[in-house]
């Protein structure tokens, strides 16, 4: 699901999530600081809400919600397991569950592991090279957590 590719607003959201400063986003689109706090403030809104529907939906129980990185951690209530949402500036709102899998036999193996290499780059997480999307995932959102 993707909510925000054709907003500028988000394009501000993604900027910042890449550590720049509103002033930097200003200069670069010719706006006013103003104008991109404005936007970044009403993004983290849409944000926030999307992160939270989503859980809704898939009956997770939050425990934390951070807009500005786009991650909400929680716990799913039917599978007793702890669950990420996240909001990927290629990949739209994602759901990821924690599991032991069998990735070698899944047919979502290549995009899973793309999943994972697009979302660290956008965070700027450094991953350890492994054909194992379940051990990817531990060490990224092992990362994310402690970023939240």
């Amino acid at each position: 699901m993707s909510l925000f590719i054709n907003e500028k607003q988000f394009d501000f959201w993604k900027l910042r999530r890449a550590r720049l400063s509103n002033v930097a986003i200003a200069t670069s689109f010719g706006i006013s600081r103003q104008a991109v706090s404005k936007a970044l403030l009403a993004m983290d809104g849409k944000i926030e809400t999307a992160l939270r529907e989503m859980a809704r939906a898939n009956k997770i129980a939050i425990v934390k919600v951070n807009p500005q990185l786009g991650v909400l951690l929680g716990r799913s209530v039917p599978l007793g397991v702890d669950a990420i949402i996240f909001v990927s500036g290629s990949h739209g709102v994602q759901v990821w569950y924690e599991h032991e899998g069998d990735c070698g036999e899944c047919e979502e193996y290549a995009d899973c592991i793309k999943l994972l290499w697009d979302y660290a780059d956008e965070l700027g997480i450094a991953l350890a090279r492994t054909a194992d999307p379940t051990k990817m995932a531990e060490e990224l959102f092992g990362k994310v957590k402690e970023m939240v």
